[in-house]
């Protein structure tokens, strides 16, 4: 961590090491399986290129994205994770149908991190497009897995230091 000038107030920041005492949930919806795979994959590989192990990882899968705050609820309030990666797709269709499902869940990933105090990590693509869910699972915009993962990790870390 950079040094804080003794002028200036105390810094507290985490650190993106995983650490292997720290055991960290992913919550993949299933719904566009063939986007939220990809977005699974950058997240393990993350963790595992930050020194992390399989065995402080929990992988949960859940129908949909609708499904993923109170799966992430169950997980956080378990006491076990100190961090859930919630990972999903939602794609516009011709209906309001999109609105919903991404407002609401959203809203529940939200409340779950301020209610439990967990990290509740919000990896959920929201896109107008196929095309648009391609590109941020890994190619053309990096992988939004791999971003949710850095998060998850750094504020487990930084719950930790609080």
């Amino acid at each position: 961590m950079p040094e804080t000038p003794s002028n200036l107030p105390e810094r507290i920041q985490g650190d993106l090491i995983a650490d292997n005492d720290v055991k960290l949930a992913v919550v993949v919806a299933r719904f566009n399986e063939f986007i939220t795979k990809h977005l699974l994959e950058g997240a393990l590989d993350t963790w595992t290129r930050l020194g992390g192990e399989a065995e402080a990882l929990t992988v949960v899968w859940v129908p949909g994205s609708f499904e993923l705050p109170v799966t992430a609820k169950k997980l956080a309030g378990s006491g076990a994770y100190k961090a859930v990666i919630c990972l999903g797709c939602v794609i516009r269709g011709e209906t309001d149908h999109y609105d919903h499902v991404v407002e609401q869940t959203a809203k529940g990933i939200k409340d779950v991190g301020v209610m439990t105090g967990v990290p509740c990590i919000f990896g959920v693509l929201t896109c107008d497009t196929l095309e648009q869910a391609v590109n941020r699972a890994g190619s053309k915009m990096g992988n939004a897995g791999r971003s949710a993962m850095m998060t998850g990790i750094e504020m487990a870390d930084l719950m930790r230091k609080i």
